[in-house]
């Protein structure tokens, strides 16, 4: 059983969405209840669209749980910063063709949000950068070609 690497900003994302869906289960099974009373449960859309919505959350639920219990939480703030792109480190990139600086933060698969800055440490750029250190220059293969880019900062925030 592998541990999933995940931000502490992560795992209390993850602990907010399974209390949102524990706090739904108890009204999709009144749901189920009131359906179940409007009769034959073979042609009644409401009772089908509860017991649906029900495994849905159910499956989230589980899904969740197993993030938590397999999850490793790393908190880079705690960490000494040593220069070294780890997990969870901010990165800011400048690149060596355009001048153009680009920063992310390296998390786990499922806070991954390049809108926010935000990569996965299983994409391409992330695993070019893990183990550089800040100053150094690295040529990143990305779907569109390889680029090269300067570590310009490494941030433990």
């Amino acid at each position: 059983m592998d541990k999933i690497p995940m931000t502490v900003r992560g795992e209390k994302l993850l602990r907010e969405e399974l209390e949102v869906l524990m706090k739904r289960r108890p009204i999709i099974s009144q749901a189920i209840g009131e359906a179940r009373e409007l009769g034959d449960l073979k042609e009644n859309a409401e009772y089908h669209a509860a017991r649906e919505e029900q495994g849905i959350c159910e499956a989230q639920i589980r899904d969740i749980e197993y993030k938590l219990s397999v999850s490793q939480v790393i908190d880079v703030t705690k960490i000494q910063n040593t220069g070294k792109v780890i997990f969870g480190t901010t990165v800011s990139l400048i690149d060596v063709d355009t001048e153009e600086e680009v920063t992310y933060q390296i998390v786990g698969d499922d806070e991954a949000d390049i809108k926010a800055g935000r990569i996965s440490v299983n994409s391409p750029i992330a695993r070019g950068l893990i183990g550089k250190m800040q100053d150094d220059e690295v040529t990143i293969t990305t779907p569109g070609g390889a680029r090269e880019f300067e570590i310009s900062e490494v941030a433990y925030i």
